[in-house]
């Protein structure tokens, strides 16, 4: 188990990655293009992040002759802010993300994973006692933050209101981080989304079991922030629906995950509303 000090070494040593790993500078005929910043969702840690999304926007600016520059966010609250004060000229972020971008900024989803539907998971360690979700009451549950979607949002609603169980958050700023938790014994538990569940290292995955699942929702949508012109807007959502009819594009598009690119729509998000997330939603 890490002590508390190493845990404050280990979250100062992944800030700085994620800056560097991030931030990169333009190259010299980027300079000459449109330039657009794209805010991205830290599910993972920063080097993964880098590594799924620098090729996806390299291969954007070949299509579209525009520039993106890839922004980084060490934390998932500090992505929220972000993009809740404009910051971002696209971005991908969770569905209740968007729903609140929608609100708060008018930002526009582009596309989506249409090969599934997002949902939480709660995880527990293999050897652990607990057999049901009802045998996590008082217990202590990791989530990313307290805002990710079906990770925690919807998790907690679902634990409090559906369950009926008491327990005691921790933030752990990541779904790898919140499984390892549960992993070296930190948490009890830990929720989690399925997508990113699959995609954890077999050390970590293995060592772990699901016992609880939420509700269905869209997934992840990438959206632009309205000042960005339409038609700049229209040449990137084309651009990424043709990435996905090509076995290179869709093999890089899947890495996000999004298996199958198609057009998102307001109105899907909008019904988020529905699912009474507001107080539990966290400014």
């Amino acid at each position: 188990m890490l002590s508390s000090p190493r845990r404050a070494v280990c979250a100062a040593f992944f800030l700085a990655v994620a800056t560097a790993a991030l931030s990169a500078p333009a190259s010299a005929s980027a300079q000459d293009k449109p330039t657009f910043n794209v805010g991205v969702v830290p599910q993972f840690e920063a080097r993964k992040l880098a590594d799924i999304w620098l090729p996806i926007l390299d291969e954007l600016e070949r299509r579209t002759g525009y520039h993106f520059d890839m922004e980084g966010s060490a934390r998932i609250p500090v992505f929220e802010k972000s993009f809740e004060a404009g910051e971002f000229d696209f971005a991908y972020m969770n569905p209740y993300h968007c729903l609140v971008a929608m609100e708060t900024q008018g930002y526009v989803p582009l596309v989506k994973d249409g090969s599934r539907m997002l949902f939480g998971v709660l995880v527990v360690r293999k050897d652990s006692p607990y057999a049901t979700v009802e045998d996590l009451g008082g217990r202590t549950i990791a989530f990313p933050a307290p805002n990710a979607l079906g990770a925690s949002l919807l998790m907690r609603a679902e634990l409090v209101r559906k369950v009926g169980i008491a327990f005691e958050p921790v933030y752990a700023q990541t779904h790898t981080s919140s499984y390892l938790n549960v992993v070296l014994g930190d948490a009890d538990a830990a929720g989690g989304v399925m997508s990113t569940f699959q995609k954890q290292e077999p050390e970590i995955r293995d060592q772990l079991r699901v016992i609880y699942e939420t509700v269905r929702t869209p997934p992840h949508p990438i959206v632009a922030h309205p000042r960005v012109p339409v038609e700049v807007r229209e040449k990137v959502k084309q651009a990424l629906l043709d990435m996905a009819a090509t076995p290179e594009g869709q093999a890089m598009l899947a890495k996000i995950p999004m298996v199958e690119a198609v057009p998102a729509v307001k109105e899907e998000f909008a019904a988020l509303g529905e699912l009474g997330l507001r107080d539990f939603y966290v400014k």
